[in-house]
């Protein structure tokens, strides 16, 4: 059982950052490709940023060079480095896992006031 729980949300203003973790359990996390996604109210689930089992990184247009996502197979913990916050990155930030299968964490939320 693959279980993810996220860590690190909260209320920061415009400008600020945060760390978010995401803590894998169960399985072997090295072989996971891992990602951050987010949801805001009213809208659907985007992706934020991935990262392969190799270490390959991916974002979204909306977060490039303000978010950095990483990983420490030794603590089987992603991590994603949010900069320079706006309002419009409000959401509850998402963990996700997969190989042959996906799965989900809880969520976090991230609150960015202006």
């Amino acid at each position: 059982q693959v279980q993810l729980v996220e860590s690190g949300g909260g209320l920061v203003q415009a400008g600020g950052s945060l760390r978010l973790s995401c803590a894998v359990s169960g399985g072997i996390f090295s072989v996971y490709a891992m990602g951050w996604y987010r949801q805001a109210p009213g809208k659907q689930r985007e992706l934020v940023a991935t990262i392969t089992s190799g270490g390959v990184t991916d974002y979204a247009d909306s977060v490039k060079g303000r978010f950095t996502i990483s990983r420490d197979n030794a603590k089987n913990t992603v991590y994603l480095q949010m900069s320079s916050l706006k309002p419009e990155d409000t959401a509850v930030y998402y963990c996700n896992a997969q190989f042959s299968n996906s799965w989900w964490g809880q969520g976090t939320q991230v609150t960015v006031s202006s």
